[in-house]
């Protein structure tokens, strides 16, 4: 138990690092005021260009990585084929994950006004299944290729993860990883809501 709540504490804490509102400010732009509002690497690279969105795409990323790496050595650094995380270290490293995913999403140093978490998930599942990690972003790669649209491979591979993951993870963590991607979808509604009365003042 304390193993996981250490773990569950520091991915909060660097989940809640607003790395798209310090990144934004320093050009002058609070990105929650502006575009779509959310404070992530999509918002700012609409409004502050491609380069001003690489630091946040790297460290929203980074965020969910950091924390699952913290967490798997608490958890005893137990991992199976592939580096895919297992036994003691599963419970430590799902919920540090977590963690991160709500300090992004309602930021203790942001004033709880947080983005979609999708990349911090994105950087949690790269230490949590390295292979499936691997496989969605090929697959990113080939669609964003293909169609001409990174959004359009990024929507694959986020949704891709799961069935990824079933290669390499038994299917009851495989549904852990599927309640991870709820706050994500719990953030696009909660988005969307905020869009539509918006809408609705003006």
């Amino acid at each position: 138990m304390v193993e996981v709540l250490v773990s569950v504490v520091i991915g909060y804490l660097l989940g809640s690092v607003p790395v798209a509102v310090l990144t934004a400010r320093a050009h002058g732009v609070d990105p929650r005021d502006v575009g779509d509002r959310n404070p992530g690497y999509w918002n700012v690279k609409e409004q502050l260009g491609r380069w001003a969105g690489v630091p946040v795409f790297a460290g929203d990323t980074l965020k969910g990585a950091l924390a699952a790496l913290v967490a798997l050595v608490i958890g005893g650094g137990h991992t199976a084929a592939f580096g895919v995380v297992s036994g003691a270290s599963v419970a430590p490293v799902y919920l540090a994950v977590a963690a991160a995913m709500a300090g992004h999403a309602w930021p203790l140093f942001a004033g709880f006004r947080g983005g979609r978490c999708v990349l911090t998930f994105a950087g949690g599942v790269a230490v949590i299944c390295p292979p499936a990690f691997g496989l969605a972003v090929a697959a990113l790669a080939l669609v964003a290729l293909a169609t001409r649209s990174f959004a359009a491979g990024a929507r694959l591979a986020v949704f891709g993860v799961p069935l990824l993951q079933l290669l390499f993870m038994p299917a009851e963590l495989v549904a852990a990883t599927g309640g991870l991607m709820c706050l994500i979808g719990l953030r696009f509604g909660q988005a969307a809501l905020a869009g539509r009365r918006r809408s609705s003042h003006r």
